[in-house]
């Protein structure tokens, strides 16, 4: 998900992948491995997807629900049957002005039975529909490609999944912003939930929040306001993931950390060798890389100082210095995206108009879901539609505490279940920054990590189904769980990971749901995905 706020100032949040993997680390698991499947050519997409599902009933169809039913062969440009799902608008409560816009598809996986995941985007005021479109929904349509396709790693092939469009003021989302903090946006969020639960009989089922960027501040809160409840017929929370989250003062997660990124990263950055000395001092005389080298240990020497008190504070060249970074690299690579910095010019057309570090979208084109057509084909009001909202859906700012600081540590100990994720090549908000607000963390009764992550994420060996939906195999990345909390790194993604590395969060999520019991296996996917 965007982070809107990125938009008017650079300023924002960034942490540092720290050590590059070595291929001998690499080529160890791969002999386990052994090498990349692909179906056969002719199951592999030269040719169309089947337009029509076998039809076996509407599990979810009732009459509550029926004004909610979205035709599955009826949604514009897809060329195939989604099949069942249900949107539109539902009010927070008695509400007759506020109501959220969700869309919600049921899982034909025997195993989603009682079960019930909830996918966020951040922000704050950015859809969930770029979540759906471009990220781990049934039908896909990314940056740059032709027309929807079907999508072999929807998450809906492994349990229920509705999207919604969140605080107010998002979206296709109704009503009045009003939203002063976290837990007014936790409250307005269970006002919709019980709603939800009763309309399509979901009392009892097990609750999974997911979501990335902000939404590391709406999933934890929220989660959090769902377990003070102690109501497990609406609130049954059953764990949580995130990824690259907002969970730290912007300033631990963007000059402080962004130097060993440029590092790590170092032939996307060919900044001016005067320039790049310039930021290394910096990184020094402003006490970064000694603040990194003491707190960003395991375990942690101790609590870090406040935000007040950081090192460098106060100082607009140090505070800067990711500014200036950003600068650097914008002057090199015009095209140059924060989402995902492996990415050059040209920048690709986006059916959602915000294919990277900016809004963008060429003439004669439209936006998806600002369509009248497929406004009406989603039970969607006709409004004007947008990726992120131009409405401030914290009219006077959100007053909470990063998650990290506050209520994610209580989630991980109250549920035992919570997943942490990050893509090694997002500059919005860098790895290593997040793992440093982990690091000053307590769950558990210990702060931050004890052992320092070190073993292997794999993504299982599997056939792809289709040569649009490619997707990566093998070590991609580093894991870690102690006392309920799991991290776990991501290579060749961007912000978005699921967009970015769709297999990775497949296999992450089948281990969030414990259909498998850890990230370093290889056991197959619970499901093939090598078919739809």
């Amino acid at each position: 998900m965007k982070l809107s706020a990125l938009l008017p100032s650079l300023a924002l949040s960034a942490s540092v992948a720290s050590a590059r993997r070595s291929l001998q680390h690499v080529g160890t698991v791969m002999d386990r491995l052994g090498q990349p499947l692909k179906a056969p050519a002719d199951s592999r997409s030269t040719r169309e997807y089947p337009t029509k599902r076998a039809d076996s009933g509407f599990q979810f169809l009732t009459n509550k629900t029926q004004k909610y039913v979205v035709d599955g062969t009826a949604i514009p440009d897809v060329d195939f049957d989604v099949g069942e799902s249900y949107a539109g608008l539902m009010p927070l409560g008695n509400s007759t002005e506020d109501e959220f816009y969700f869309w919600f598809f049921p899982s034909t996986n025997a195993a989603a039975d009682g079960e019930i995941l909830i996918w966020l985007n951040g922000g704050p005021g950015c859809s969930s529909l770029e979540g759906l479109l471009q990220e781990n929904g049934p039908f896909l349509w990314q940056y740059g490609t032709y027309k929807p396709v079907q999508n072999p790693y929807s998450w809906t092939r492994l349990t229920n999944v509705v999207y919604i469009e969140q605080p107010v003021g998002t979206g296709f989302s109704q009503g009045t912003p009003t939203a002063q903090d976290e837990e007014d946006v936790a409250d307005q969020f269970k006002l919709f939930w019980k709603n939800f639960v009763d309309t399509f009989g979901l009392k009892g089922s097990k609750v999974y929040i997911t979501g990335e960027s902000y939404a590391g501040m709406y999933v934890p809160y929220i989660a959090s306001g769902m377990l003070d409840e102690e109501d497990s017929t609406y609130f049954n929370v059953s764990g949580i993931m995130i990824y690259d989250p907002s969970i730290a003062y912007d300033f631990l997660q963007g000059s402080m950390t962004v130097m060993p990124f440029v590092d790590s990263n170092e032939v996307l950055f060919p900044l001016d060798t005067d320039a790049l000395a310039t930021y290394h001092a910096l990184d020094t005389d402003c006490g970064y890389a000694d603040f990194r080298d003491k707190y960003l240990s395991y375990p942690p020497p101790g609590v870090m100082p406040g935000p007040n008190n950081l090192p460098g504070k106060g100082n607009l060249t140090c505070t800067g210095l990711y500014d200036k970074v950003y600068n650097g690299i914008t002057a090199k690579n015009p095209c140059f995206d924060i989402y995902q910095v492996a990415t050059t010019c040209p920048v690709l057309w986006d059916v959602l108009g915000f294919p990277g570090s900016f809004e963008y979208l060429p003439e004669g084109a439209s936006v998806y879901f600002n369509r009248s057509d497929v406004q009406a084909a989603i039970n969607a009001p006709s409004v004007e539609w947008s990726t992120c909202s131009d409405v401030n859906v914290f009219p006077h700012g959100d007053g909470s505490a990063p998650s990290a600081t506050t209520v994610l540590g209580s989630v991980v100990d109250r549920t035992q279940n919570v997943v942490v994720g990050h893509g090694l090549l997002d500059m919005v908000l860098i790895a290593e920054g997040t793992l440093l607000a982990i690091q000053n963390m307590t769950w558990g009764g210990k702060q931050g990590f004890q052992r320092e992550p070190t073993a292997d994420f794999v993504v299982p060996r599997h056939a792809d189904y289709s040569d649009s939906t490619l997707a990566a195999q093998g070590v991609m990345g580093t894991t870690h769980t102690e006392r309920g909390l799991t991290w776990v790194t991501i290579e060749l993604s961007g912000h978005m990971v699921p967009q970015y590395q769709p297999s990775a969060a497949f296999r992450q999520l089948e281990f969030l749901l414990g259909r498998v019991n850890s990230l370093s296996s290889s056991k197959p996917f619970t499901v093939s995905v090598a078919t739809v």
